[in-house]
């Protein structure tokens, strides 16, 4: 299955490269069929990056699920505004390769939506989690408050949110998406135990990176 995020890159090059591969093929033309070589790769690699797999969700309403695709690059301790003291952080790299859909790791009642400008620094630097451009939404949740901060990296430039302030989403819904390569910030309650260490990859929607207790 294809994100419909991918039909605005996904079709024009289609489009393109389409006519230029019979154009080049009819003419025997060397230019034009490296043209339409560059072009079939970029149309394969989007439709690698754009795709949306299906996923089967634990639902046990104790268990928080992971928010994206990739590879776990830390685990902390963190006093949140919002969250609280000691809040659980879980951050999440995504490369180029990965599910760039984003979901929904709870159950809850989405109390906030903030798009924080920023700049554009390597998804996997720490500081990223700062001072990067990003959206912050705010679930609640009968057992306390979830911070998932949808962060771009260096040449991510587009993400997108489908939360709405009060309105309910359930956990492995479609959150967002963020194009070419980014970081997802899951923070959550004091309370939760989480159960992912760093270096771990991870499956949204399917792998359980915390249970509440």
């Amino acid at each position: 299955m294809i994100a419909k995020e991918g039909r605005i890159i996904l079709i024009p090059l289609f489009l393109l490269a389409f006519p230029i591969g019979i154009y080049a093929h009819a003419v025997d033309s060397i230019p034009f069929t490296i043209i339409y070589g560059i072009l079939g790769l970029l149309f394969l690699f989007s439709l690698n990056f754009f795709r949306d797999p299906k996923r089967n969700i634990p639902m046990d309403e104790k268990l928080i699920i992971s928010p994206a695709d990739g590879k776990i690059v830390k685990v902390s301790e963190i006093n949140d505004p919002e969250v609280g003291e000691s809040a659980k952080l879980v951050s999440i790299f995504l490369n180029v390769f990965s599910v760039h859909v984003n979901r929904v790791p709870i159950d809850g009642t989405v109390a906030s939506v903030k798009r924080k400008p920023g700049k554009f620094l390597a998804a996997f630097d720490h500081k990223a989690s700062d001072e990067n451009e990003q959206v912050v939404t705010v679930l609640e949740h009968t057992s306390g408050k979830y911070k998932i901060k949808q962060i771009a990296g260096l040449i991510a430039r587009r993400i997108l949110c489908y939360a709405n302030v009060g309105s309910k989403m359930h956990k492995g819904a479609r959150l967002g998406f963020i194009r070419f390569g980014s970081r997802t910030d899951l923070i959550m309650p004091a309370h939760v135990d989480v159960r992912v260490v760093v270096g771990q990859k991870v499956t949204g929607s399917e792998t359980v990176v915390a249970e509440i207790i």
